[in-house]
């Protein structure tokens, strides 16, 4: 599996030739200056939640690539309204399957509503079960014990999580969520972009290493393979 960091909470995967996308927020994080938004390839776009931090490109990718987009059904209404019309609901508690894989949608803990003030449905999480590899991408949460349900789904081969505290978990809490999940691999986002989510890397790090977990903090742009 192929896995590309987009910065904040964004990257894509590449499961059985098809490009996965999440969270697109990329023009407006003035750390991916560097990445081309009209170059990042797309077949499905998976969104967690409606904060534009998570939304913000969602919209000009998706009118480009002509990918599909899922997430939940407020956020797939909005997105029909903006004339998009390759979209596909899916609520926490519910699963779809794909042609790379089946994904559930479970909780998260954490609000959602569009720069408008509009109401952005709940937030989301998603478990990816797949030929390739089986992930867990939490969206922006807070630790909680719906959480020890995961393992129940999918031995997971690595997780990403946020760890910027504040608004979402810090990496403590991110630490102890390895542990309930039961993956030894974790993938930090959602942090450093804002100075409110700026962390030590090194004590971000150490957290995670006392549970006996990697935490891989990754560059901007950078491609790795799992």
């Amino acid at each position: 599996m192929k896995f590309t960091y987009y910065g904040h909470a964004c990257f894509s995967v590449e499961i059985l030739g098809k490009n996965i996308l999440f969270d697109p927020f990329i023009s407006g994080n003035p750390l991916a200056k560097h990445i081309n938004i009209n170059e990042i390839p797309a077949d499905y776009i998976f969104i967690s939640h409606a904060h534009y931090d998570h939304v913000d490109d969602l919209i000009t990718i998706a009118q480009r690539t002509q990918a599909m987009v899922v997430a939940n059904i407020e956020i797939v209404g909005w997105c029909d309204k903006s004339g998009l019309k390759n979209i596909q609901p899916l609520n926490p508690g519910g699963q779809w399957k794909f042609e790379f894989g089946t994904v559930r949608c479970v909780t998260a803990v954490h609000s959602s509503s569009f720069v408008t003030g509009e109401y952005g449905g709940v937030a989301g999480g998603f478990i990816f079960i797949t030929p390739d590899k089986n992930f867990y991408y939490s969206g922006d949460t807070a630790l909680t014990l719906d959480m020890q349900l995961i393992p129940k789904y999918a031995k997971l081969d690595f997780a990403v999580l946020p760890i910027g505290d504040d608004v979402t978990m810090g990496y403590d809490d991110a630490a102890e969520v390895a542990g309930i999940i039961k993956v030894n691999t974790v993938i930090g986002v959602h942090y450093d972009t804002f100075p409110f989510i700026k962390i030590d890397h090194e004590s971000a790090i150490k957290a995670f290493r006392l549970n006996d977990v990697e935490l891989r903090l990754l560059e901007i742009g950078s491609v790795h393979d799992f």
